[in-house]
Formats: C-alpha cells, structure tokens, sequence
C-alpha cells in the first residue's frame, strides 16, 4: 500500500473523535478543555522582571486544540477566557479578569484553533510534524501576547520582547518535546486498539 493511499485515513480525524459522538461528548470536552487550561495556569513561577509568568496554560491551550480540533479547541479556550473574565479565578496564579497578560489567552484561543485544524490535517500523527505545529501555536500565541503587553503596560517593543518572549524560549521548546512524544504516541496507541 502506498503512502498517498494511507494518509487519507490518518487525516480528518483528531484523538476527541474516537470517543463515541455526541453533544455531551463535545460539551463534556469543551468544559473539560477550559478546565485542564484552567489548572495548568495554576502551575506557575513568577519571571524577575516580567508580569507574565511561566505557566502550563500555553501548553494545556495546544494540547487542547489539538486533541480536540479547531471547533471545539476554539470553544474550550474562549470558555476559559470568558469565565476568567468573568470572575473565575483560573487565570495564572489564580487570577481572573483584564491583566497584562491577557493578550496571551487571546492568542491561546486562536493558537488553539489553528493547531487543531492543523491536527485534523494529521499534524499530531508524527514527531516532527507535531513539533512543528506546537511551534506555530506558540508563535502565535505570542504574535498577539507581546504587542498586547506592549499596548497595555507602555512598554517599547524592544521591553515587550524583553519581558513577554524571550524568558520563555527554553520553557516552550521543552513544551513543544513533550507534545511531540505525548501525540504521536497517543495516535500509535489508539490504532492498536
């Protein structure tokens, strides 16, 4: 069999699909997606010199949007940005509302909703590809945190980078190796059953 003629069965699929569908199925995992983002924002170490610390959220928001697609990753991320803006304190270090890190969880919700369509495309299936999806997530997610930070807080560009990007590169490239295991495998494990 020719690979051409294998991926269509790898692709338009996402590991949430392989639960029996229906709507509790897809509420249920909306509400459980906002709620694991919601608990990886607790495990958080302030960075010296930054208002955003290093937290679990971003990996929890691709893991999400990819586990589950764009639909639902997109509604689980935008579940969590609207309770925390409500008053649920399930923003990092147990915080809700407006704060200068919000820009971040916006770009969560769209870095969700891309790596999950991108997942679909059978983006999660291999190591490589995988990381590679994690690291568009991640660029995304600061291509709208940073300037956000940069707006609210009066920083110039140069200390928005400073403070919002940089402290961070190690921890994602950390992120973006354990996804890359954590998926793939999942995948491998799931077409033996």
């Amino acid at each position: 069999m020719s690979t051409a003629a294998a991926t269509p069965a790898l692709t338009g699929r996402v590991l949430a699909d392989l639960l029996p569908a229906s709507r509790v199925r897809d509420a249920a995992l909306v509400l459980g997606g906002a709620a694991l983002t919601g608990l990886a924002a607790q495990i958080a170490l302030p960075v010296p010199g930054s208002p955003v610390p290093v937290t679990g959220q971003t990996f929890a928001a691709l893991l999400v949007g990819t586990a589950l697609g764009a639909g639902r990753g997109f509604l689980s991320l935008a579940l969590y940005a609207v309770a925390g803006l409500a008053g649920m304190p399930w923003f990092a270090q147990g915080t809700s509302g407006v704060a200068p890190s919000f820009g971040y969880i916006l770009g969560m919700i769209l870095a969700a909703t891309v790596v999950g369509a991108l997942a679909r495309r059978g983006a999660d299936r291999s190591m490589l590809r995988m990381a590679g999806t994690m690291l568009l997530g991640e660029a995304i997610i600061y291509a709208v945190g940073v300037p956000y930070l940069a707006l609210v807080t009066g920083m110039s560009a140069a200390a928005a980078i400073a403070a919002g990007l940089t402290p961070f590169l190690i921890g994602d490239a950390l992120k973006a190796a354990l996804a890359m295991g954590a998926l793939p495998t999942a995948w491998k494990l799931a077409d033996k059953r």
